[in-house]
């Protein structure tokens, strides 16, 4: 092992020797293909030392490329915003945005791609997700930016990097939160129990969200509306934070929000604004999404 990569996890060192990405790499560890000292490795976080002895069985179709998705003019996409760099989209709750485990077709990059064809040569990302710079939950709805080129992709992944992407959400949680406004700094990792599931873990990754009160409700039962911005875009990080603070939000099956008294058949949440810098021009631009339908009757329930 040479001394450049001592103390470096496993996964790393071998995905840097082998040019192979790091879910491949995982499937390497998991079916003994990677050994130490003619051991077989047995996680992929083993940090490795200068003078290991690394032995590793990389597959014939190992790094092979698989077929991006195709085009779907069926799935209908809101389109808010396009140029030679960029799209923004309105996501509606239901569209799962890329491909993946049990959504193989009729996703949001599909209907993209029957939009804008040239999303699947830009050559950064995964070929699942073609210019997909960030996400939203299948059942959460809102503006999202997807890049059309590798330098738009580069640059917006860096100006997330930098937080110099403004997200807001409007949420509806369960409870009367007291503070006007507040701040939740809480790492946030994968659930030791269900991996499925996120949730606040000492060792989990940097994340913080900050909110404010909009507004507060009594009847039929106390909620509160907030914005909330994010400053780091963990997986289901508003939920899992608002949960952790005892507020989870109002539909959320997933992290204790699904209660008999409001019945939602998705989180309320909702991505209400979306801010950047033009990868191009540098203009900074800025994106306002009202709430949908199914939210705005919700709330027009409350007394």
């Amino acid at each position: 092992m040479p001394s450049a990569l001592d103390g470096e996890r496993v996964d790393r060192a071998v995905a840097i020797l082998t040019g192979l990405p790091r879910s491949e790499v995982a499937a390497l560890v998991a079916g003994g293909g990677v050994k130490i000292g003619g051991r077989p490795v047995s996680s992929r976080s083993r940090r490795v030392a200068e003078g290991d002895e690394l032995e590793i069985t990389v597959p014939d179709d190992a790094g092979a490329v698989a077929p991006g998705p195709e085009a779907d003019s069926s799935v209908d996409v809101a389109v808010v915003h396009s140029d030679d760099d960029l799209v923004v989209v309105d996501k509606p709750a239901g569209l799962v945005v890329h491909a993946g485990a049990g959504h193989r077709t009729g996703t949001l990059v599909h209907g993209l791609l029957a939009l804008f064809p040239d999303l699947a040569s830009i050559g950064v990302g995964e070929s699942a997700r073609p210019g997909i710079v960030h996400r939203l939950d299948k059942g959460t709805s809102g503006l999202l930016v997807v890049a059309r080129n590798a330098g738009a992709y580069n640059d917006l992944v860096e100006q997330l990097r930098r937080r110099a992407v403004e997200r807001v959400y409007l949420a509806l949680v369960w409870g009367a939160v007291e503070a006007p406004a507040g701040l939740i700094d809480a790492p946030v990792g994968r659930g030791v129990r269900d991996p499925t599931r996120m949730a606040v873990a000492v060792g989990g990754k940097e994340a913080r969200t900050r909110y404010r009160v909009e507004s507060r409700f009594t009847e039929p039962v106390p909620v509160s509306l907030l914005e909330c911005r994010l400053e780091t875009g963990r997986t289901h990080q508003v939920r899992v934070h608002l949960a952790a603070i005892g507020h989870p939000v109002v539909g959320d099956t997933r992290y204790r929000g699904a209660r008999p008294h409001l019945v939602l058949p998705r989180p309320f949440l909702h991505a209400t604004r979306l801010s950047f810098d033009h990868p191009t021009t540098g203009e900074r631009l800025s994106f306002d999404s009202p709430l949908p339908d199914d939210l705005r009757a919700l709330l027009s329930e409350l007394g």
